[in-house]
């Protein structure tokens, strides 16, 4: 599993926690930034992560703000992208299951770094139930993106 990684100042330090975290399971990832503290923009970072999802240079990803909601929407913007913004483990299980999320969206500032864990953990080790209900949905989405993002 390869996972693309793309944060901004608000959500460096939770990111850095997510790198250790990652390490440690011996999970690769790509870092698309930024790198320190200085204020800067999250659509440049979350997009170079949602880019590299969307061309299938790497699995799944995570992008990380202060409320995780900028990011997320910059996220979306991308073709073929569904990234979710969770705040707990149950909506991070069900947005695999269900939505076959590839993308993790987080608020560095709304969830401590315990939880943080904790949802990526859920989100990378719950598979897509493949149901046809979830997969006939997640085809509607695919077609609107289809037809709005030509």
């Amino acid at each position: 599993m390869n996972i693309a990684l793309g944060c901004d100042h608000g959500g460096y330090a939770l990111k850095l926690e997510v790198i250790k975290y990652l390490e440690g399971r011996g999970i690769s990832y790509k870092d698309f930034g930024c790198t320190d503290t200085k204020s800067c923009d999250y659509p440049e970072f979350g997009a170079e992560a949602a880019r590299a999802v969307a061309k299938g240079e790497c699995e799944k990803g995570i992008v990380i703000c202060t409320t995780g909601i900028g990011i997320s929407i910059t996220a979306n913007k991308i073709k073929g992208i569904r990234c979710a913004l969770c705040a707990d483990t149950v909506s991070a299980r069900l947005t695999r299951e269900h939505n076959d999320a590839n993308i993790l969206a987080m608020g560095a500032g709304i969830v401590g770094t315990n939880l943080a864990l904790g949802i990526v953990e859920t989100f990378l080790d719950t598979p897509f139930s493949g149901e046809e209900k979830h997969a006939r949905r997640i085809a509607k989405i695919a077609a609107l993106e289809a037809e709005t993002m030509k």
